[in-house]
């Protein structure tokens, strides 16, 4: 007796009462019996028979991942309702459903899920939603559901516009969650263009995964995306969470700079992204149940690591890390709530239902909120580097001025010795000092000051010339200036006669003509000097350039010639230049530097021609320059003595020298490889003993 009334209490908790006037649908998750079967091949009829349900004491019926398919059994009173009552299954996200119904003492079929067209189902929405159809007191349904995305099974039944006002509400709100989503993805990727920080780009990368695996989620995508292709449906929503899963451990590594604090985590954080794109893989090889059972584990995982690593991070001062923490704990939070309404421990409302959109709206407003305080962060820091620059710069010119004063005293001292030893010098001095204070590379001041005298030489020959012809030019003037002044004598009120013979008689003793030719000769010679000095002086000019340590576009051949200028004192009387200049576009150098590449290497040409023991009648120095392709070519051969592959190997080597003590510090060749080097070019040496040697220098046309 008592098993008997324990029975038809447990069948009385199963029978759902409708009520005609409720204004909200009623959730029957908990008045419903289920059967799985795990073959997935049993008819209704077998399930009749045979079927061993169970009923469900849960608020919602939630059987996970599964392969089984679910059979739901459920029974409904009071037929007599005045209106049309609709079942509702919230759940878009299932491969086929089915619902029974009887008619005519048989049971009818009205199919739905991602395998029927929205338009083709019972009531057109995403949601099965089915009209229970009732002929009797009290009428038993089935729904039949199989799936490969976790199945969970929220039941509601209710008027047709109580269903659809529940509807409109889910989708008015998500409708704002969207809203929200592109106004954070179009200010976010404003504000990338604007500041070029990759971490706005990343972020605007994870908002828009979100967006879109909340579309998947929600069961829009199949209604606007995928159409009526259900493996194309199941496989874009697996694609969604990958790619959701990959873009917020992306994001979180330019956000939170995991590679700078931790290398380890950051190489796990990689391993991650591997196993999401494993997980896909196992998808689309035709295992979408495993891939979803991995994804679920690997989720947990992920979201939990970036918790971790947030808190890590924010434990070695990175404040932008707290609000990273933060924003990820709404979102798990909501999570969390969505999940406890599943499994039961929570009811099912608006608020549970919604826990995941407005988790995740949180995390993206907060995330926001995080890029801009990095921005003030940024401000900071560089506001605090503006301040120590200019603390580190006033320290520097205070240590300048203190070693001017020492370096002003050091000179002083050391010319007043040298003026003791030979007063003489005081005016060479005194223009080398002024040469010095206009040269900044030393070894560039050494090489000026070995040509000094013989650029000295150079500026006597065309002064002396100007010099030489001045008296005699004085002397031609005087008898000008006196045949004119007898001219302007000239009384013609007397005989003009022998005025004029004795004008003639002075113009015999002069030799006029003469006079005026020597004129000619000895202001063309004035002017030949006055050039000679001239050119030189512009060699010279060229060649020590203020501006040396600034890039500018430069010709090189004209910094040759003037290098050549500087040198033509130093030339042996057998030497013949041979010139053969390429048209050049202008190289972008720094022209004084370039120079003194020219002026060692030019130098190092000479000395070894004049050091040959058996000099050659003729002896040759060849400067060619070409362009190829975005490079330009300078080439100084020689036909000096060579040199053997050992010291060829060494040429370059600060203090390497193969002339004699006190004639070469060795590092001349070394600032060439250097300055060439820091100009993104390349020297390369051909020679070979008694053949003489080629220096070919290699420099791009734009400087990078």
């Amino acid at each position: 007796m008592m098993l008997f009334l324990l029975g038809i209490g447990s069948a009385n908790a199963q029978l759902i009462q409708l009520n005609g006037a409720a204004t909200t649908p009623i959730n029957i998750s908990d008045q419903v019996s289920t059967y799985e079967d795990s073959s997935g091949n049993r008819s209704l009829e077998e399930v009749i028979k045979n079927g061993k349900f169970i009923p469900n004491h849960h608020k919602i019926a939630n059987f996970g991942l599964t392969k089984s398919t679910i059979w739901i059994r459920f029974n409904v009173a009071d037929a007599q309702k005045p209106t049309d009552f609709f079942l509702q299954l919230k759940s878009p996200n299932l491969d086929k459903v089915a619902f029974y119904y009887p008619e005519h003492g048989q049971y009818r079929e009205i199919k739905s899920g991602n395998e029927v067209s929205i338009h083709q189902r019972d009531v057109v929405h995403q949601d099965p939603i089915f009209r229970l159809r009732t002929s009797t007191d009290t009428t038993t349904y089935y729904l039949k559901v199989s799936a490969s995305s976790p199945i969970t099974l929220p039941l509601f039944i209710g008027s047709y516009t109580s269903i659809m006002q529940g509807l409109n509400l889910e989708s008015n709100v998500f409708s704002l969650y969207i809203g929200l989503i592109i106004t954070m993805f179009l200010y976010n990727i404003f504000i990338y263009f604007t500041v070029r920080d990759r971490s706005y780009l990343f972020y605007v990368v994870y908002i828009f995964s979100v967006g879109f695996t909340q579309l998947s989620l929600q069961g829009y995508a199949f209604s606007l995306l995928w159409g009526d292709n259900l493996n194309l449906n199941n496989q874009g929503l697996i694609f969604s969470i990958v790619f959701v899963g990959i873009a917020s451990i992306l994001f979180t590594k330019e956000f939170l700079h995991v590679k700078n604090f931790y290398r380890k985590v950051n190489r796990y954080l990689n391993i991650l992204i591997l196993l999401y794109l494993l997980c896909f893989a196992i998808s689309l090889v035709g295992y979408p149940v495993e891939a979803q059972m991995a994804l679920q584990l690997l989720t947990i995982i992920a979201s939990i690591s970036v918790i971790v690593t947030g808190i890590l991070i924010y434990r070695k001062k990175y404040r932008p890390a707290l609000y990273f923490t933060i924003s990820w704990s709404c979102f798990l939070i909501g999570v969390i709530i969505f999940i406890m309404k599943d499994i039961g421990i929570l009811s099912y409302t608006f608020l549970t239902n919604n826990a995941i959109l407005i988790g995740s709206g949180l995390e993206a407003v907060l995330l926001s909120f995080a890029l801009a305080d990095k921005i003030n962060i940024f401000k900071k820091e560089k506001e605090e580097s503006q301040s120590e620059a200019l603390r580190i710069l006033t320290e520097n010119e205070k240590l300048v001025r203190e070693q001017n004063v020492l370096l002003e005293i050091k000179v002083k001292e050391r010319t007043e010795a040298l003026e003791n030893i030979n007063t003489s010098l005081n005016d060479a001095l005194s223009n080398l000092k002024e040469t010095q204070s206009q040269l900044v590379d030393s070894e560039k001041m050494a090489s000026l000051g070995q040509l000094t005298a013989g650029i000295a030489h150079e500026i006597n020959n065309p002064i002396n010339f100007v010099t030489s012809n001045i008296k005699p030019l004085q002397m031609d003037i005087d008898d000008l200036n006196q045949l004119i002044d007898m001219y302007e004598n000239v009384d013609p009120a007397k005989d003009l006669h022998p005025q004029l013979s004795e004008i003639e008689n002075f113009k015999r003793s002069i030799d006029l003509d003469f006079v005026r030719e020597e004129i000619k000769s000895l202001l063309s010679g004035i002017g030949e000097g006055a050039t000679r000095t001239a050119e030189i002086i512009r060699s010279l000019k060229n060649f020590s350039r203020l501006d040396e340590n600034d890039t500018k576009p430069v010709d090189l051949n004209e910094g040759l010639d003037s290098t050549l200028v500087l040198l033509r004192s130093t030339f042996p009387g057998n030497l013949q230049i041979v010139k053969s200049y390429g048209t050049l576009p202008k190289v972008e150098c720094m022209p004084g530097k370039i120079n003194q590449v020219f002026m060692n290497l030019i130098s190092n040409a000479i000395q070894a021609i004049k050091g040959k023991q058996v000099p050659d009648t003729e002896e040759q120095l060849s400067i060619s320059t070409w362009q190829e392709g975005e490079e330009v070519k300078i080439s100084i051969k020689d036909s000096g003595s060579g040199m053997t592959e050992e010291v060829k190997q060494k040429i370059f080597e600060p203090f390497f020298t193969t002339k004699d003590v006190g004639e070469g510090t060795g590092l001349g060749l070394s600032i060439v490889f250097r300055i060439i080097e820091n100009h993104r070019g390349r020297i390369d040496v051909v020679t070979k003993v008694n053949q003489g040697t080629e220096f070919i220098i290699t420099l791009p046309v734009i400087s990078r």
